[in-house]
C-alpha cells in the first residue's frame, strides 16, 4: 500500500474538534509539515493554546482516524503545536516583579485583607509599582473595599498569549476571582477548581513591572496556600494577628506553615491588627479590648520584627465598606500607622534580599 498526503487528509477530515464542530482539516488544525516514509506519517496538529482541554481526546481520535480509515499498519506520530505560547513555567512566572509579599493569618476575623489592602496602597503612596492579588478564592473582598465590585477585566492579546488586564484603582493593579462570579452565590469549588483559577489570576494577567505583589491570602492553612507557594517564588510573608491569645495560636499555624523546612518562606514580620481602641471624643485614651501586646511578645519569641499595631478605629470599617482604603488619608492616625507599617515592610524586605544576594552570587559561579 502507498501513503500519500490526501489519503491521510481524508481520514483526519473524519475528526471533529468539539470545541466549534468543524472537522480539524476545516479547522486548519493540520500543520503544513507532514511527512511520509513508507508506512510511516508524522505531522502535527495546532491547538489554539497549550492547555486545550481537547487535545489528548482529539490526537487519540486522529491516529484511530487513520488505523480505521487507511491502514491500521500506518505508524502514525503525532504532535501539538499552539498559537499561543505557555504559561511559565512554576518559578519562572511574573519575572518583572521584584518582590511578592504574602499576607496571611492563621484564622478569619483578624483583618487580613483590611491590612493587605490598605499595605498596598500605603506602599504605592511611598512610590512603589504595587499590585495586589485577592487570592481568598472562597471569600474574596477586594472588589468591595476598592469600589471595582461592577469592574469586568477583559483579555488583551500580549507577547502572542491572552492575557488578563488587571482592574487599576488608586494606581494599583488589582485581579480578584470576585470579579468573575456571582458576589450574591457563594463559591462552590473543590480545591483543583480554585488552585487552577488562581493560577490562571497570576500566570494568565498581565501584571507588567512591579516593585511589590502584595497576595491577601485565604485564612488558616490550605491548598490555596500550597498552590502559591508552588507558583511563585514568595520573598517573605506577613503574619496578622490580633492580641487575643486564641488568634495568637492560630497565627503560630500559619508562622509554622511557612518556616517548615519543605516551605522556607521567610517571615518578614508580625502586624497587630485591633491592638487597642481610641474614641474619637477620647483621642489620648487607649482600651485593650483583646489583650494587650500579645503580638508583640509572640515577635520576641520568634525573634522576628512586630511591623505595625493598628488600632481599632470606626474610619477604617467605614472606609472599607465605601471603597476608599483609609491608608488614603496620609493626615490621619491610621493612615499614618499603615504608612509605618509600609515603611517596615520595605525594611525587612531589603534586609532580606541584601542577605539572599551573596549567596546566589555563589550560585552562579558555580
Amino acid at each position: 500500500m502507498t501513503l500519500y498526503p490526501k489519503l491521510i487528509l481524508d481520514a483526519l477530515a473524519t475528526v471533529r474538534y468539539p470545541g466549534n464542530g468543524k472537522n480539524i482539516v476545516e479547522a486548519e488544525m493540520v500543520a503544513d509539515n507532514m511527512r511520509i516514509d513508507g508506512m510511516k506519517v508524522s505531522f502535527s496538529l495546532v491547538f489554539e493554546k497549550p492547555t486545550d482541554p481537547f487535545m489528548k481526546s482529539v490526537v487519540k481520535s486522529a491516529e484511530t482516524a487513520i488505523h480505521t480509515y487507511v491502514s491500521k499498519d500506518v505508524e502514525v506520530t503525532i504532535t501539538t503545536e499552539s498559537r499561543q505560547a505557555a504559561r511559565p513555567e512554576p518559578g519562572k512566572m511574573l519575572p518583572q516583579v521584584k518582590n511578592v509579599i504574602a499576607v496571611s493569618s492563621g484564622k478569619g476575623g483578624v483583618g487580613k485583607s483590611t491590612i493587605a489592602a490598605n499595605l498596598a496602597v500605603a506602599l504605592s503612596k511611598l512610590g512603589y509599582k504595587v499590585g495586589l492579588l485577592d487570592a481568598d478564592i472562597f471569600g474574596p473582598s477586594v472588589p468591595k473595599m476598592f469600589q471595582v465590585e461592577d469592574a469586568r477585566p477583559y483579555a488583551e492579546t500580549i507577547g502572542g498569549r491572552d492575557l488578563i488586564v488587571p482592574i487599576e484603582k488608586y494606581g494599583i493593579k488589582l485581579l480578584s476571582i470576585g470579579f468573575f462570579v456571582d458576589p450574591d452565590q457563594p463559591t462552590l469549588w473543590r480545591g483543583g477548581m480554585a488552585s487552577n483559577a488562581l493560577k490562571q489570576l497570576v500566570g494568565d494577567a498581565d501584571w507588567g513591572d512591579l516593585d511589590y505583589f502584595v497576595l491577601d491570602t485565604p485564612p488558616g492553612t490550605s491548598d490555596i496556600h500550597l498552590t502559591l507557594l508552588q507558583t511563585l517564588a514568595i520573598t517573605g510573608a506577613v503574619i496578622v494577628s490580633t492580641p487575643q491569645e486564641v488568634a495568637l495560636a492560630d497565627a503560630r499555624k500559619g508562622i509554622n506553615m511557612y518556616m517548615n523546612n519543605k516551605v522556607n518562606v521567610p517571615i518578614l514580620g508580625l502586624v497587630e491588627n485591633m491592638s487597642w481602641f481610641t474614641p474619637a471624643e477620647l483621642p489620648e485614651n487607649k482600651y485593650y479590648l483583646f489583650g494587650k501586646e500579645g503580638t508583640r511578645r509572640l515577635a520576641e519569641e520568634l525573634h522576628v520584627s512586630l511591623l505595625g499595631q493598628i488600632p481599632i478605629v470606626q474610619s477604617i470599617c467605614e472606609h472599607g465598606d465605601e471603597g476608599t482604603p483609609v491608608a488614603l488619608d496620609d493626615d490621619s492616625v491610621t493612615g499614618q500607622a499603615f504608612l509605618e507599617l509600609a515603611r517596615n515592610v520595605v525594611a525587612q524586605t531589603e534586609k532580606r534580599n541584601a542577605e539572599l544576594a551573596p549567596t546566589e552570587i555563589v550560585k552562579t559561579y558555580k
